[in-house]
């Protein structure tokens, strides 16, 4: 296997460790505390370690090289995990039990200390793509790596409840320590020959420094970058919708156990879709494509709610998977192209730390407002008597019809930017990017 391909699998373990334990971390603190706060409060935590670390992450990754990045986060995840297992083995007799207990709280936080340590592989990944991989394919190894991410998607989802139920936290964190040791001894016998020098100048390593302004000055000096990246940080804005509402409209529909099963099948898609892009790429212009993927999604986000119904609703749900891994490959890809390598790190960890805090936060916010303001409006309010004929009317249908105002906002606001200067700006600059045989551009990348 090529070292680029050891890499990916050696991600997939370590992201199906760390996601795992995420998930199974909310279902466990549920069971044991019966507290919805306490669940919301392990997405909030989420939320403002991926927000608050992004921005330092790129730094380590743009400081380092990223093989040892990737080995220091294994290393980090492994000792948050052994603290946490010790707190287990310790917990006095009820800690866990209380939503509110200082000893619960102090064991979420080092747990998700372990889990967020993960992301400076996500940032880590796309960076050794542009030095592992000739331009001209590195949209068929973004992707790859969009399969592997829907393979980690799949598998967390299956495994995460069985290891609750089997043995609690004990079981995840034994599971979780063994996997990130596998991990970082197997990445250790890995060679990558990144091949580069050290940068110097305004890109030479500082130690500790974040250095968000020289990030914010590389993506200026990129003409539309900044509304690539705030588009996509809208459309997670938007997306927040499916955080918060997709389950409720399903439960809905169908019981728990079909919903499980259904959301286990539909996740297939992110794998064809990821093997689909390894084998035909992006097209010429990944912006277009990426923009293209967006009007899609987002008329099906006006439809497959239209009517009550859980085939309309899995079509909808199956596209949306499909179609996600090509608008992540299709943004890293332009990254890759347009940002030069040596702060790459630090742009992917300012998309990231952007990007990713939009969805929570929609998901906080249009919880309430669908329960107190749209349901009521399509129950026995003024949307009932408009359009309930024929859209239908209570508790479901004002959910669905939220999905449907997310969709039309999302199809309105991408016919924008197909329109917009910023579109034909960064077309045109990933069209005229420096080609990997430039002498002026990136150093030359080698085959994976």
């Amino acid at each position: 296997m090529s070292p680029f391909h050891q890499i990916l699998g050696n991600n997939l373990v370590a992201n199906i460790t760390n996601f795992t334990v995420w998930f199974a971390l909310t279902f466990w603190i549920f069971i044991e505390t019966q507290s919805v706060f306490a669940t919301g409060m392990v997405a909030g935590i989420y939320l403002v370690f991926t927000a608050a670390f992004g921005f330092w992450f790129g730094s380590i990754v743009d400081h380092n090289p990223k093989r040892l990045a990737m080995l220091g986060s294994s290393a980090v995840s492994l000792g948050f995990y052994c603290l946490s297992l010790i707190m287990v083995l310790l917990e006095p007799a009820g800690a866990f039990t209380d939503p509110y207990g200082a000893y619960l709280w102090g064991f979420v936080l080092l747990v998700m200390l372990g889990v967020i340590a993960g992301n400076i592989r996500s940032i880590a990944l796309p960076t050794l793509v542009t030095i592992l991989i000739p331009e001209d394919r590195r949209d068929k190894a973004n992707g790859l790596v969009g399969m592997v991410t829907g393979i980690g998607f799949l598998t967390t989802s299956v495994i995460s409840g069985f290891l609750v139920a089997f043995g609690g936290m004990l079981a995840v964190l034994v599971l979780a320590l063994a996997f990130s040791a596998l991990a970082f001894a197997h990445l250790s016998f890995v060679r990558v020959d990144e091949g580069r020098s050290e940068p110097s100048g305004a890109d030479a390593p500082q130690a500790g420094k974040v250095d968000i302004a020289g990030t914010i000055r590389v993506i200026a000096a990129v003409p539309g970058l900044f509304a690539l990246i705030f588009f996509a940080t809208f459309n997670n804005f938007l997306g927040g919708v499916f955080m918060a509402l997709l389950d409720a409209y399903g439960l809905s529909l169908v019981s728990v156990e079909v919903w499980g099963l259904m959301f286990g099948v539909l996740s297939t898609a992110f794998i064809i879709s990821g093997i689909v892009i390894s084998r035909t790429g992006l097209g010429r212009n990944p912006v277009k494509t990426l923009l293209m993927v967006n009007v899609i999604t987002w008329t099906v986000c006006c439809l497959f709610t239209l009517q009550s119904s859980i085939w309309l609703l899995a079509a909808g749900c199956f596209i949306w998977m499909l179609l996600g891994p090509y608008a992540e490959a299709a943004e890293h890809t332009t990254l890759q192209k347009v940002v030069p390598l040596e702060r790459q790190g630090r742009v992917f960890g300012f998309a990231q730390s952007v990007e990713q805090a939009a969805s929570p936060l929609t998901a906080f916010l249009i919880g309430p407002l669908t329960q107190f303001v749209v349901i009521p409006f399509m129950t026995d309010g003024a949307g009932a008597d408009l359009i309930g004929s024929w859209f239908g009317t209570g508790p479901s249908r004002g959910i669905a019809l939220v999905f449907t105002l997310a969709g039309l906002v999302g199809l309105t606001v991408t016919i924008l930017a197909f329109n917009s200067r910023y579109y034909r700006q960064l077309s045109a600059a990933y069209a005229d990017g420096p080609d990997d045989d430039d002498p002026g551009g990136m150093p030359e990348a080698r085959p994976a």
